[in-house]
């Protein structure tokens, strides 16, 4: 067994994996406050909820978009297992050919997740990672990483909008609206944000459709990604673990002697 850390800028995906499967998985809130020794202390109280021993967890792996927390994380589950975490970026192999101005500019949630539809879907793909920003990843038919797009993700819109207009409340965008047309300040902000986002997610579709000349797949994870995956007109998978299904495959290419890598 493994450990996976996918750090993002609001929340982390902490899991425990085999070659075979996702043993547990929990969200945390990302903190860049919280010391190594807090974080040992959360990875290692995860563990023993679920009832895994430290002494069966052989390596794990780590992709962050928080720089300074990547040392934290690595040191925190080294405390606990004795082991050194893999860091997803230059250096660790992970079978992309990223056609960007600059390959190393590409975050390490943006590969992990490429790296997981290759094995997923159809080639070319569409990957949309719903957090605080919204990143557009896209894929050829030959499965090399052509670029994408950066924006303000739907919870980050709301933060905006609320914090700008002094009587617009906090609403939670955990559920859809009731209806297109909201009849009240609550549901015409839930409205706003999600079909607007859906209809945004929709139009990407078609516009990178029409440049790449083929219908993709497309693939969605993320925070709210089934509340605005719900609202789109075309066909999506949401797919949660996408981010530690990646990051399984890329250990298990880097993990001596090791060629097995499974979704």
């Amino acid at each position: 067994m493994f450990l996976a850390i996918d750090a993002g800028n609001t929340e982390m995906i902490y899991g425990v994996m085999d070659e075979e499967r996702i043993l547990f998985s929990s969200r945390l809130s990302t903190d860049r406050r919280k010391t190594a020794d807090e974080y040992a202390v959360l990875f290692r109280d995860l563990l023993h909820i679920h009832h895994v021993s430290t002494e069966d967890i052989e390596g794990g792996i780590i992709s962050s978009v928080v720089p300074p927390l990547k040392q934290n994380l690595q040191y925190a589950v080294f405390s606990i297992t004795g082991k050194k975490c893999m860091i997803v970026g230059p250096g660790l192999k992970n079978g992309l050919r990223i056609r960007l101005d600059d390959p190393a500019e590409l975050g390490a949630d943006q590969v992990a997740a490429a790296v997981a539809a290759r094995h997923q879907v159809q080639m070319p793909a569409v990957i949309f990672d719903v957090g605080t920003a919204t990143t557009v990843s896209v894929l050829a038919e030959n499965g090399d990483y052509l670029g994408g797009m950066i924006i303000p993700g739907p919870v980050l819109s709301l933060d905006a909008l609320c914090r700008s207009s002094s009587l617009l409340p906090q609403i939670s965008l955990d559920s859809e609206p009731a209806r297109l047309i909201g009849t009240n300040t609550e549901d015409c902000m839930k409205s706003g944000v999600l079909y607007g986002n859906a209809a945004m997610v929709d139009g990407l579709i078609d516009r990178i459709t029409g440049e790449i000349g083929k219908t993709p797949a497309v693939v969605m994870t993320g925070d709210t990604a089934s509340a605005v995956a719900g609202l789109c007109r075309h066909s999506i998978l949401v797919d949660p673990m996408l981010m530690l299904k990646g990051l399984r495959i890329i250990y298990l290419k880097n993990r001596k002697g090791s060629r097995k890598h499974t979704v």
